[in-house]
């Protein structure tokens, strides 16, 4: 296989915006299954996949929503389905897992510590919110935390990794949690090839800008040597910019409405026009997009046949 192959995962739906925020964040069963459908078909190899409320669009951890559109996914593609462990701040581990631990999906997210996930900035921007629950929710996250502490790292690694067989897109929203995953590969409770995404511009995590970019990417060769693969997501306007960055370092890269909902300076239309737009970039730098049975490969995935949907 060419050495220039990029993944590129697309996160559908997250729990980050709200449905005040753009009419075409997907929030239903039907419509989460045919954005990751379509994302799939326009070259998302990866679909990273959280789960919202039919009735009002506020994130959820029901298996039962999940199990919605889990299989209707499956059928129609072959792509990677992987499912969020982080859910949101305001949920507790066990809700966070139920989803996962039912369809022992082949990839995971792991959020790679506690921190501050700060999304209350949003609410500067004027707008009509359609639901009550959407300020409360960005509000909460003023005087809450986002939760994964050693401990539970360590039931997520047991339960979903060795339990299920499931393998995981760590999360490092910092420096620091570069540092943690590489205490769990040295006391074995994680082993190579890793797959880091590297999140860029939450606030309370490292900012969205070319030179963290460089000192994580810095930082992970230095721990991780060549045991490791890693990708980027950036949030809002900065998404484009530094995936296309990570991309020419040999990288791979995450889009998605979870992560912006603009393709360029409009809203974007659907998840799949930011794969296509990125899809685009990477042609353009004669990079070639890897295809899910290539992602399964250079992950060392267990496969869509061994999951529980």
């Amino acid at each position: 296989m060419a050495p220039n192959k990029v993944i590129i995962t697309c996160a559908v739906t997250g729990s980050v915006h709200t449905p005040s925020m753009s009419p075409h964040l997907p929030v239903t069963p039907d419509q989460i299954a045919a954005e990751a459908i379509a994302a799939a078909e326009a070259g998302a190899s990866i679909l990273h996949l959280h789960a919202r409320d039919p009735q009002d669009g506020r994130p959820t951890a029901d298996p039962a929503v999940f199990m919605q559109f889990l299989p209707r996914i499956k059928q129609a593609t072959d792509a990677v389905v992987n499912i969020t462990t982080g859910g949101s701040s305001l949920m507790s581990l066990d809700e966070r897992l139920a989803a996962p631990l039912q369809a022992q999906p082949e990839m995971c997210s792991l959020n790679m510590g506690s921190m501050n996930f700060a999304l209350f900035p949003m609410l500067d921007k004027p707008r009509e919110w359609q639901h009550d629950w959407e300020p409360k929710l960005l509000e909460a996250t003023r005087h809450t935390i986002f939760k994964n502490t050693f401990a539970d790292m360590e039931t997520i690694l047991d339960k979903l990794g060795r339990g299920c067989g499931t393998r995981f897109e760590f999360e490092c929203y910092d420096v620091g949690h570069l540092y943690s995953l590489a205490y769990f590969r040295d006391r074995g409770l994680v082993q190579g090839p890793l797959f880091i995404q590297f999140v860029l511009g939450i606030l309370g995590g490292i900012g969205a800008d070319p030179e963290n970019l460089l000192h994580m990417k810095r930082i992970a060769d230095k721990l991780f040597g060549g045991d490791y693969k890693f990708s980027v997501l950036a949030a809002g306007r900065q998404q484009m910019p530094l995936i296309s960055m990570a991309a020419a370092m040999g990288g791979n890269v995450r889009v998605g409405l979870e992560d912006s909902l603009y393709d360029g300076r409009a809203l974007a239309k659907s998840n799949a026009d930011q794969v296509t737009r990125i899809r685009g970039i990477l042609e353009g730098l004669s990079l070639e997009v890897a295809t899910p049975a290539e992602a399964r490969q250079m992950l060392a995935l267990k496969g869509g046949d061994r999951v529980a949907f």
